[in-house]
């Protein structure tokens, strides 16, 4: 045994592999969410573009992302060198706190590919496959990884020098994917319909098992970022149950008081928007904290998501209105519950802080959302330049599952692999039910 391998602290590396387990298994629950919301034509394509960013992320993480978000600061807060490239130097013997390094760089790479995935719900129903699969691994080390190494990196810029707190992600997942989300919607512009069609989920109980998917891996998420097996990992456990299940509250009761009726939706989109927000601070905020967060979440969320009728922008399954809000109210009440039994020093305004917390991360938010939405919008924009982000209006009114992968959800499946497909089955204009018998 190594003497670097003497300070693995068994329980903690137990508890953060079951973490990464959990993280990872976010990712196909939202497919689950999202592709229970879209309509029936595209959820292929819908749960094809988070499997896919599994894939995607992986590699380039594994390349370079670990090493630019973590390795040690190269200038001045900015980025990580690429000492670790490849994961060099980097074996069973490393050791990232009391767990093995590699277990660390699994972990954070978790983060990584479900924060790619988030953004595919901004632009549901009309994005071109061959350009997600460009546009993931590049817009992942151009903005998640300098992201990253801001908040967690050593040496990073918004934790280490400015003194803002996030504890599992608000800044580097919830608002970096939401305010790219919106970048992408401006460059690819409305689904066909949008304002005038409903446009309404095709199937509610799989946006509900999506949700609960999310709800469980979200422990993971969130406690496992204390990195070990400890009171402060349970302390977020529970700020994460409570902040979900006022988010949940919160939101029904906005649809109630507005509509007259509360939703099976609302109530998966109210959890979510509360785990959102108390994804920054579970780790910073007391309980009754975290009931506040989560309620206020759900309720600012649930009137968030409308404003893009009122702008005009098509955020096709609410990432603006649930990451991007939800993550900006978590991170900001940061500044006022903040407690230093959790922090272990730093208080918020309630607590005696005084407004310096508010400030930074007031500071932080505005930074790395203006920093997510302008690198964003120019990648799209090249990228729709160079090869077209925007699926052809014949595919879109067909639906992205038969016109790009040549299947579709409720006929049988696969269209025999390799077989050929008629125009007129790629259009809809056949009359002959799609799938494996004639």
């Amino acid at each position: 045994m190594t003497l670097a391998a003497a300070h693995v602290n068994t329980g903690d590396t137990a508890w953060l592999l079951a973490a990464t387990a959990l993280v990872l298994l976010m990712t196909p629950g939202l497919a689950l969410f999202y592709g229970g919301m879209v309509r029936a034509k595209s959820v292929l394509n819908m749960l094809m573009m988070s499997f896919v960013s599994i894939a995607l992320v992986t590699v380039v993480w594994l390349a370079a992302g670990y090493s630019l978000a973590f390795g040690d600061d190269a200038f001045g807060g900015l980025i990580g060198g690429l000492e670790h490239a490849g994961m060099s130097g980097l074996g069973p013997g490393s050791v990232h706190g009391t767990v093995p390094t590699v277990l660390f760089a699994t972990f954070q790479l978790t983060f990584a590919i479900i924060t790619a995935a988030l953004i595919s719900g901004a632009v549901a129903d009309r994005t071109q496959f061959s350009t997600w699969l460009v546009f993931v691994p590049v817009w992942t080390l151009l903005v998640y990884v300098p992201v990253t190494h801001w908040v967690w990196g050593p040496g990073g810029w918004i934790l280490d020098k400015l003194g803002a707190l996030d504890f599992a992600g608000g800044l580097p997942v919830e608002i970096t994917s939401g305010a790219s989300g919106l970048a992408l919607c401006l460059v690819l512009g409305p689904r066909l319909g949008f304002k005038k069609d409903a446009m309404r989920p095709h199937n509610l109980p799989m946006v509900v098992l999506g949700a609960g998917l999310l709800w469980f891996g979200w422990f993971g998420f969130n406690a496992g970022s204390a990195l070990g097996a400890n009171g402060l990992a349970a302390a977020a456990f529970l700020n994460t149950l409570a902040a979900g299940c006022t988010g949940l509250l919160g939101w029904l009761f906005v649809e109630q008081k507005r509509d007259g009726h509360p939703t099976t939706l609302g109530a998966a989109s109210g959890a979510v928007a509360g785990l959102v927000a108390i994804t920054p601070s579970c780790g910073t905020v007391s309980l009754l904290g975290a009931l506040v967060v989560g309620l206020a979440a759900g309720v600012v969320c649930s009137y968030a998501v409308s404003w893009k009728f009122r702008l005009n922008y098509d955020d096709s399954l609410d990432v603006v209105g649930v990451h991007l809000v939800g993550g900006i109210i978590g991170t900001l009440l940061i500044g006022l519950f903040a407690e230093k039994a959790m922090t272990g020093g730093t208080e918020g305004l309630l607590y005696g802080g005084g407004l310096a917390l508010l400030g930074k991360q007031l500071l932080a938010v505005v930074v790395v959302a203006g920093y997510a939405f302008t690198v964003t919008y120019g990648l799209g924009k090249l990228l729709d330049r160079v090869m077209g982000f925007r699926a052809g209006e014949e595919q879109e009114h067909t639906g992205l599952d038969l016109t790009v992968h040549a299947e579709t959800a409720y006929d049988h499946g696969v269209l025999g692999h390799g077989a050929p497909v008629s125009h007129s089955v790629l259009t809809g204009t056949s009359t002959q039910k799609v799938g494996t018998q004639p």
